[in-house]
């Protein structure tokens, strides 16, 4: 049995789940655990649940409850001065209290910490190791999910501390760019995303959309997420005679606006409804009150029995972002047995046509076009869903964890000469990053001077070793 550690500032409570990070740290912790493996959550916690908590067969850590208790917003909430505190407080105690004692007992530990907030604490661990003679012991890996904050990681110093990891190849091949060479370990589903919905749902969202092409999108505010296509693609279907509806759930970004008056100039009708009633029964109200909307934008709680109904009954989920690390949304499209229309990027899970529909362009005609192919052929259609829910299979956080992750560390624990790459640091903007490149400089002059200002002694000490 082996002792893991899963670094993170998201996790399981509703205050430190804020994407894709929480469901994956939340996932690989409870499939190792049903693998017979110690499993440790370290993350930004709620400030009024206990510090240390077992859930079932995992182990919760809350940290920096201190500072949470100031910043109620959630889990990205102070996030500067969070994760000032986690780099310099929780490496001493998790060294100490857990890694120490388990590597001299000779005990295989794991350490896995996920996104760019974790690169200082995974660093300090890596020297407090160092420091007491059992760095070569401990297996460190760092997971990135997505490309934010590159900027700020020091990637030579990184890369001699852990094994550098990401989620798909796309992922891969961005990061190829700095010079390094990730091994990709997938996200996953956990079973409930496998639960189809309750027939009687099944036959209200279908009656009450009949002669009607419904798709829906849940995506943030993002000119990334490419709303302004959805918008655009309900305007055509409109002028074609069609009766349109997308069903979409945004976050709480600036960039809505933007998608509100562009559905206004297209003359297209958008309705929020006023409904905070959860679950599949608060979706169908939602719609059965607001009939002749063209876009029903959900404000109620999306939770995931609303979400497979509403994956399942569209005739396409839109996931099909310009940049898309891996796709989450997409893949459970998949696992409730739906269509999920995903773009080019990170989804290494969808097979055009057979699986899934991938969108290549920004014109609107070619979805209106895929999903004219879908209703001449009910027939391609079932088969699409039946080889998505198929797909979606392999990608359970126990086959992740079983065929991926362990046999990984097992070729990692007897390649202990494998070189790290030495990264070759590149300026480039992100690949979605539209900002001139002044404003890119200054931006990062700003963070920079921000990241001084905040980071106190211990953590330059172990930065500047």
């Amino acid at each position: 049995m082996m002792q893991f550690h899963l670094l993170s500032f998201e996790g399981p409570d509703d205050y430190a789940r804020a994407g894709g990070v929480a469901t994956r740290v939340t996932g690989l912790a409870r499939a190792l655990a049903e693998a017979g493996h110690e499993c440790h959550v370290w993350f930004i916690g709620d400030p009024e649940l206990p510090g240390h908590e077992r859930q079932g067969e995992v182990h919760l850590h809350r940290w920096c409850q201190w500072i949470s208790g100031y910043h109620p917003a959630g889990v990205y909430d102070g996030e500067e001065g969070k994760r000032v505190d986690y780099a310099t407080s929780l490496p001493p105690f998790l060294v100490e209290q857990f890694l120490a004692p388990a590597l001299r007992e000779g005990r295989r530990t794991v350490i896995l910490a996920e996104e760019w907030h974790t690169v200082d604490a995974i660093l300090h661990v890596d020297l407090l190791l160092r420091r007491q003679g059992l760095r070569e012991r401990a297996t460190m890996l760092w997971n990135a999910n997505n490309t934010y904050s590159f900027e700020r990681i020091p990637w030579n110093r990184l890369a001699q501390a852990a094994i550098i990891t990401t989620v798909s190849r796309y992922m891969k091949n961005l990061m190829g760019v700095q010079g390094l060479d990730p091994l990709v370990i997938a996200n996953g589903l956990e079973p409930e995303a496998f639960v189809l919905p309750e027939r009687d749902a099944v036959a209200a969202f279908r009656a009450q959309t009949r002669g009607r092409t419904v798709v829906a999108k849940v995506a943030r505010w993002h000119p990334d997420k490419r709303w302004l296509y959805a918008v655009d693609t309900v305007k055509v279907m409109k002028q074609r005679g069609g009766r349109p509806l997308l069903l979409a759930r945004g976050g709480v970004e600036s960039h809505g606006t933007e998608v509100y008056a562009a559905a206004a100039a297209a003359g297209l009708r958008v309705v929020e409804p006023d409904c905070t009633v959860r679950g599949a029964s608060g979706l169908l109200a939602a719609m059965r009150e607001n009939r002749e909307a063209d876009i029903l934008c959900l404000r109620m709680p999306l939770d995931a029995e609303a979400r497979r109904l509403l994956f399942r009954c569209s005739e396409a989920v839109l996931a099909n972002s310009e940049h898309e690390p891996f796709g989450l949304v997409g893949l459970e499209t998949m696992a409730a047995g739906g269509i999920a229309c995903v773009g080019t990027s990170g989804e290494d899970y969808a097979i055009p046509g057979n699986n899934a529909l991938a969108l290549e362009t920004n014109d609107p005609n070619e979805l209106v076009s895929l999903l004219s192919g879908l209703r001449r052929r009910p027939d391609w259609g079932r088969a699409m869903r039946g080889a998505a829910r198929r797909a979606a299979e392999m990608y359970r956080y126990s086959s992740i964890v079983e065929r991926v992750l362990l046999p990984r560390l097992s070729w990692l624990a007897g390649s202990a000469d494998r070189a790290a790459p030495q990264p070759r640091i590149v300026a480039r903007r992100s690949p979605n990053d539209s900002a001139s490149a002044n404003t890119e400089r200054l931006r990062r002059k700003r963070r920079a001077t921000e990241q001084a200002a905040c980071v106190d002694a211990p953590a330059r000490t172990f930065r500047a070793v």
